[in-house]
């Protein structure tokens, strides 16, 4: 549920919906996604959410990947653990787990311009035999907080009843919390419950608590939880905890909305930190910007030098973009190549006397074709410049899954019995770059930092940019799929006969080499636009960094050359019915606006 979906459909669609309602609808979704088959691999494409190794802190007997965590309180029923397991977090909190389950719950209440969520100052429980059971359901493989709800009674009676949850949920726990306040339970006797536990124990002090608790008790506690609500002042609490963690590591739940919240509690001394009604507000993104804020801030994600294969993945562009011009100053020229010819049984010539709207149409085929492969190989060169030359991670992906379902694509060529032997050669002269390419950035594996810290207007405006860009790769890929099959199946549609003024029969009476030859064209321009669409979705997916002025300039520069070739073309040789170019149409639209809408956060 990546921020540009969440914030721009599905948020306002479940906010029409009661509360308890658009909670399980959003979160058993996300759940189910993740247990399909490559639901998992399928999540991390959509967000590349793996944090930064240099993120990675000890926890107990455990290593975090991330200081980042989610609290119980979103997720009473345990519905999404499953989920948000993928999402970028280190830990999560389960509960309040108490021995019988709640007889009623209180939900949550938006403000009235639902900019603000208020949780209840009680969360529900599911009882201890029902939080068993759904844990076992989960695929979690992050450490689980536990927080035990502190029993009534006298002090043995709490004691046996906290004992019987903790050695119960032993197997799950990497730590189990236990609230601490004036009324009930004070950090001393918390100290004494924990040596009778199986797990660590970590006391949870409300924020409005701290001037009340008994500091001396602090150093015998690795880890000191504080609470927070809505009431509590951000300045106030960073007060407490530069005070408090000269004692011991702190953790604060609630009170972070965007990454500057927690990039102050980081600097006060906050060592780990829970999302609450902020996840909610902000977007189920807050835990990705949060942990490359936090990379940025700590200096420690820089790469230590320049990745020196760049270079090939570089000129791996530099030889497609050629290509590209090559192919288009044919297209503009005499479309029809010597080898054609031969191949053909046939000359441009004769061709041109039996219907010269064969030769326009071959034309609108192979500029297309070469403007997608200027385009193509100009985002080869901005990746491999921009951030596979920094150790950027997802850039190196990028290039490697684009690349690859190139290659693939040369098999397309051939479906009916046509190798276009410039093609061949174009494919050998760029396998090598891609080959040395691949091995020498096997290094670049950083995960990006961001600049990133508010959630101001740019942000919420290029959310729908990137919409629109991931819209336009996903349209790119699937007219990639289309193209390439017509082209490897029927060659044409209806609207192609129709400004031919022929038909497959009478092309194939006519030359019966003909259609393999326009299916190779359709097949090449397919298997382009399938990669290119990849390039310009993984773009959108991963690159949306605040200030990243490179990737919007990539996006422009780099959709001028397609656009430019795949409309004109059509206006030229006078190939203009609506309904075949309303997909160009629909896709330029979304380029445009994806430019527009996204200007400002990109080129901040």
């Amino acid at each position: 549920m990546p921020d540009w979906s969440y914030h721009t459909i599905f948020k306002p669609l479940l906010s029409r919906l009661p509360a308890q309602t658009g909670r399980a609808f959003i979160h058993n979704a996300m759940n189910t996604m993740v247990h399909l088959p490559f639901g998992s691999r399928f999540v991390e494409f959509l967000g590349h959410l793996k944090p930064s190794d240099s993120l990675k802190h000890p926890f107990f007997k455990y290593q975090l990947k991330s200081r980042v965590g989610l609290s119980g309180r979103i997720d009473p029923h345990l519905i999404g653990t499953s989920a948000f397991n993928q999402l970028g977090f280190g830990f999560l909190e389960i509960g309040p787990v108490s021995l019988h389950q709640d007889a009623a719950e209180e939900m949550p209440l938006f403000s009235e311009d639902r900019t603000s969520l208020y949780l209840p100052s009680q969360t529900y429980s599911i009882g201890l035999s029902q939080t068993i059971t759904q844990l076992k359901k989960h695929r979690v493989d992050i450490p689980l907080l536990i927080r035990l709800r502190h029993p009534q009674g006298n002090e043995i009676e709490k004691q046996n009843e906290l004992r019987e949850m903790a050695y119960r949920l032993e197997e799950f726990a990497a730590a189990f919390v236990i609230e601490a306040d004036g009324d009930r339970c004070n950090l001393e006797e918390i100290s004494r419950m924990s040596a009778t536990l199986p797990c660590p124990v970590i006391p949870a002090i409300k924020a409005e608590d701290i001037s009340i608790i008994e500091w001396e008790h602090l150093t015998k506690h690795e880890i000191i939880l504080i609470d927070t609500d809505h009431q509590v002042s951000t300045e106030s609490l960073l007060a407490d905890v530069q005070n408090l963690q000269h004692y011991t590591n702190i953790m604060v739940s609630g009170v972070i909305h965007e990454p500057d919240d927690a990039v102050k509690l980081y600097h006060a001394g906050c060592r780990f930190m829970m999302l609450s009604e902020g996840y909610v507000i902000s977007g189920p993104g807050l835990p990705k910007r949060i942990n490359e804020a936090l990379a940025d801030e700590s200096k420690e994600d820089i790469p230590n030098g320049k990745q020196s294969g760049w270079i090939y993945y570089w000129l791996f562009g530099l030889c497609i973009l050629i290509g590209g011009l090559i192919a288009l100053l044919f297209s503009m020229s005499r479309v029809i190549l010597p080898y054609d010819e031969t191949f053909l049984g046939m000359t441009r010539e004769q061709l041109l006397l039996v219907n010269p709207k064969i030769i326009q149409f071959m034309a609108h085929d192979r500029m297309t074709l070469a403007g997608t492969m200027i385009s193509g190989g100009f985002l080869y060169m901005q990746l491999a410049k921009h951030a596979v030359r920094n150790n950027i991670h997802w850039a190196r992906k990028a290039v490697m899954i684009a690349g690859t379902a190139g290659f693939l694509g040369i098999l397309l060529f051939i479906g009916f019995g046509y190798f276009d032997w410039l093609h061949g050669l174009l494919w050998l002269i760029l396998l090598p770059f891609f080959i040395l390419g691949s091995k020498k950035t096997k290094e670049a594996k950083q995960s990006p930092s961001s600049k990133n810290r508010k959630n101001t207007a740019a942000w919420k405006t290029a959310l729908w940019g990137q919409l629109c860009f991931v819209v336009l790769g996903f349209s790119f890929v699937i007219g990639g799929i289309v193209i390439s099959v017509i082209g490897a199946s029927n060659v044409f549609v209806n609207t192609d006969l129709t400004f031919i003024c022929m038909t497959p029969e009478q092309l194939s009476k006519l030359n019966d080499q003909l259609i393999p030859v326009i299916a190779h064209d359709r097949a090449g321009f397919g298997s382009a636009l399938f990669s290119v669409g990849l390039l310009v979705l993984m773009i959108s997916l991963w690159g949306f960094h605040e200030g990243a002025s490179w990737v919007w300039n990539t996006l422009l520069i780099g959709g001028i050359p397609a656009f430019a070739a795949g409309i004109s073309t059509h206006f030229i040789i006078g190939y203009t019915t609506f309904i075949h170019l309303l997909p160009a149409y629909f896709a330029l639209f979304l380029f445009v606006a994806g430019l527009l809408l996204s200007r400002k956060f990109l080129r901040k």
